[in-house]
């Protein structure tokens, strides 16, 4: 699954610097729609779009990097070019007890992105998952 993973994307990758440098950007499909947005949706819905014109990608073990935004490549459920930013944020609640919410959490990322387990949490801010929503934390 993982492989196929990664090769769907180095396949978008690559069609998407053949493009790129073939076709003057914005992407056009049809006449009148001009797609200047590669949009990114994780697996529990979030979307992040960045600018298509003069875009690195790269992929990094089972990291993707898209101009400023990172994405771990099993939480991607798919990517699509659209004509307006659809990024998507996510309420994010303050707490007063972490510990709580840290017991309850059902997925754990540090700021840069990464999804870690509990054991790697150390001192610093986190985004933790629960089922009664998601949180932000400070672990000192």
């Amino acid at each position: 699954m993982m492989k196929r993973i990664m090769l769907s994307l180095l396949m978008a990758a690559g069609m998407l610097t053949t493009l790129a440098t073939t076709h003057p950007l914005p992407f056009a499909a049809t006449e009148g729609n001009d797609f200047t947005y590669l949009t990114f949706e994780t697996t529990d819905g979030t979307k992040a779009s960045v600018a298509v014109e003069g875009l690195p990608l790269t992929i990094n073990g089972t990291t993707l990097t898209a101009g400023s935004k990172t994405f771990t490549l099993t939480n991607l459920s798919k990517m699509y070019f659209s004509t307006t930013d659809e990024t998507t944020t996510a309420d994010i609640k303050a707490v007063e007890s972490s510990q709580m919410i840290i017991d309850e959490a059902t997925e754990i990322y540090n700021l840069q992105g990464h999804k870690i387990s509990k054991d790697q949490m150390h001192k610093g801010i986190y985004i933790v998952k629960t089922k009664q929503g998601t949180h932000k934390i400070a672990v000192k």
